[in-house]
């Protein structure tokens, strides 16, 4: 089976291989027409569910994936968010979140600024790429969970409900 991933990525479209690991995955340019920095689960999810629409539409593949990082606040605190969609040719959509961490108060400071929480990451990590890497998730739990890792858990939950539904058709 072909599978679209609406990014280039190098971290999401790892994770998608990884969890289907017996299929084709490419990675199509695939806008999340949302903001460069989501900020609430609202908007990361349907960043996920936009890259994984448009991802489908710009190449041929059965299943489009999208996945998409963002943050949101729970009583004013600032937390990661990670959100993920899957979308068949057929128009059906499978949704998914996963681990959401709290972030430094100095993080939330300069996300208001409207830097882009990679971007304030390579800063405050002295790294570059860190979205491409091991993420801001990575340099919190101290490399106990990596940005691939978090996005593996949101392709797994993914790739099951999407099974579920295809058994029980």
């Amino acid at each position: 089976m072909d599978i679209v991933v609406g990014s280039k990525n190098p971290t999401k479209i790892a994770a998608v291989k990884e969890v289907f690991s017996d299929d084709q995955v490419s990675p199509a340019d695939a806008p999340s027409m949302v903001s460069q920095q989501p900020f609430s689960d609202a908007e990361t999810r349907l960043g996920a569910i936009n890259r994984a629409f448009n991802g489908l539409e710009t190449a041929s593949g059965a299943i489009g994936i999208g996945l998409e990082g963002g943050v949101m606040y729970v009583d004013n605190e600032l937390y990661l968010c990670n959100w993920g969609a899957l979308i068949t040719k057929e128009n059906n959509i499978f949704t998914a979140s996963g681990a959401r961490i709290l972030l430094p108060a100095e993080i939330d400071d300069e996300l208001k600024k409207g830097i882009e929480l990679g971007d304030v990451m390579d800063a405050y990590a002295k790294r570059q790429d860190v979205r491409k890497k091991e993420g801001a998730i990575g340099i919190f739990t101290n490399d106990r969970i990596s940005r691939q890792k978090m996005f593996v858990h949101v392709v797994k939950l993914l790739h099951g409900q999407w099974e579920y539904a295809e058994e029980n058709k």
